[in-house]
């Protein structure tokens, strides 16, 4: 799963993982390595994330070949 979360949380105001994790109760660690792709999140979390970032799921998250999002 391919996944947007560092730049949708940079553009919302430029968020440092530590925030992000804060806001939506999860290590910065945990952030770390889901922008990285080594970690791929509950759908509460992947929820979670999609309020605090303000984006739709399926612009946050994609499977690879997935041709609307490569």
């Amino acid at each position: 799963m391919k996944n947007r979360v560092k730049v949708a949380r940079i553009e919302k105001g430029n968020l440092s993982q530590e925030e992000l994790a804060e806001l939506i109760g999860v290590s910065r660690q945990t952030i770390s390595l889901i922008e990285s792709g080594k970690y791929n999140p509950t759908i509460k979390l992947c929820l979670a994330l999609s309020k605090v970032l303000n984006k739709k799921l399926d612009a946050l998250f994609w499977i690879e070949g997935d041709t609307d999002h490569e």
